[in-house]
């Protein structure tokens, strides 16, 4: 397993500008996909409920404030947002943002709504299935994403090298060990829903369970 250091856990979080941002969910996810076909809608649920049962934090079948809080859109062409009922209102400039990912010709979007604490109340994400995006295996697309929004991570944590890895026996996708110790650690009740000091970084690594 590769070792993690603290300035690796800070990269985790940091942010294009550099500084640092770190939120975790402050309530139950209660979340609703749309899109899919119903095997797929279990798959989706499934790996957020797995994501979430692994940091200890709670599903719900409804948000008694927004009904749902987190929101997948699986689609074949941004445009399509445009139709979605009171999507506007949840996505500010949605237009604009529209225009953008279509002229970047983007395959996945996700934003993140805060409450008064700073922690995570609302959560979308956004996928445009294209020929490529649909050779991914559900599993991984689900897990992948799920992983994505437990917490908010810095603009390059994952630009590089993906959260999961396949288990070559199997084939099977899972979470790599490092990453899951991370998001353990993030959900610990003794540290903040929310952080923008780095220092918030040590704090996490000092709390990683990692065997060697």
């Amino acid at each position: 397993m590769p070792v993690m250091t603290p300035e690796d856990v800070q990269t985790l979080f940091t942010r294009d500008d550099g500084s640092y941002g770190f939120a975790r969910w402050g309530r139950p996810i209660a979340p609703i996909v749309f899109g899919v076909q119903d095997e797929t809608l279990g798959t989706v649920k499934g790996a957020i409920e797995a994501v979430a049962t692994l940091v200890g934090h709670q599903m719900a079948e409804t948000d008694p404030e927004l009904g749902s809080n987190l929101m997948v859109f699986f689609f074949r062409e941004w445009e399509e947002l445009l139709a979605v009922p009171d999507l506007g209102r949840m996505i500010p400039e949605l237009d604009n943002l529209v225009d953008k990912l279509t002229a970047a010709d983007a395959t996945r979007y996700r934003a993140f709504r805060f409450d008064n604490e700073g922690a995570i109340q609302a959560g979308f994400v956004f996928l445009r299935m294209t020929e490529e995006m649909l050779e991914i295996p559900a599993e991984a697309l689900a897990l992948g994403e799920a992983v994505q929004v437990i917490v908010t991570w810095g603009s390059k944590a994952f630009s590089e090298v993906s959260p999961l890895a396949v288990i070559p026996e199997s084939g099977a996708t899972v979470l790599k060990p490092e990453i899951a110790a991370v998001i353990a650690a993030a959900y610990d009740r003794m540290l903040p829903a929310a952080a923008d000091d780095a220092s918030h970084a040590l704090r996490l690594f000092a709390r990683l369970r990692l065997e060697s």
